[in-house]
């Protein structure tokens, strides 16, 4: 494999929806969309970047993944995992907040997901106004075939830390090898995290942008929402092949 890098952005045709990114979302069994569109979001595409300020409002009482991501854009062509080597995801994110509940990451941040459609499996940052964490899951999308495992087959393993730049621009990269089975994530050019012995290769990874909560269903349905308002800035994310 040769090494190639390029940048996914265009965050100026952000409005012309399916030409780069589309907003997420999932099918349902009855036939409808659930999309992640909070609808009074503003959007603002400047120097490259792109803003998105959004009052949380937008909630989901039956199933935990609808609830939690609240305004969120797929990119429209997956990129597809080499089989040797490794790939690599690189951006800037700035996460602020108002009427979140203080030292409470999950109360709502800005995220960078990297998501395999083929199999539930997902490598995330997510960052708040005073914390960040890095996130490595297997997860029961709605309409996706996770493969049977004799381990557990669902998880979702957090790693929370508060040494980054509070509020302001950190740098973020994900760095993923289907020949070594790991992956690594970076915290401003630092390791700050490495997963081994992956249960589920990654074939693909929709790379994902977005406002979001982590707020667990309660026996009344969903408590995500009580007043939040979100900003989020992401650069155009860097991707590089290497041999």
């Amino acid at each position: 494999m040769e090494a190639k890098e390029w940048i996914l952005g265009d965050f100026d045709t952000i409005l012309d929806e399916g030409k780069v990114w589309k907003m997420g979302g999932f099918p349902l069994p009855d036939g409808s969309y659930w999309e992640y569109r909070e609808p009074e979001a503003v959007v603002i595409v400047r120097n490259g970047i792109l803003y998105v300020r959004a009052a949380l409002s937008r909630a989901n009482d039956q199933i935990q993944i609808l609830d939690n991501a609240k305004h969120m854009y797929y990119s429209v062509d997956p990129v597809q995992v080499p089989e040797k080597g490794e790939i690599s995801f690189e951006l800037q994110i700035r996460a602020r907040s108002r009427n979140t509940t203080p030292n409470d990451l999950y109360d709502g941040y800005v995220s960078l997901n990297l998501l395999d459609f083929t199999t539930g499996a997902a490598l995330d940052f997510f960052a708040g106004n005073d914390k960040y964490a890095s996130v490595y899951a297997i997860l029961p999308f709605p309409g996706v075939t996770v493969p049977d495992s004799d381990k557990t087959k669902y998880f979702c393993i957090f790693k929370e830390d508060t040494n980054f730049r509070k509020q302001e621009f950190n740098t973020y990269k994900i760095t993923y090898s289907k020949e070594r089975n790991e992956a690594v994530f970076y915290l401003n050019g630092e390791e700050v995290r490495r997963e081994q012995n992956i249960p589920v290769p990654f074939n693909q990874f929709t790379v994902a942008l977005g406002i979001m909560t982590e707020k667990d269903l309660t026996p009344e349905g969903s408590v995500s929402v009580h007043g939040q308002t979100v900003i989020g800035e992401w650069s155009p994310i860097k991707i590089e092949m290497k041999p």
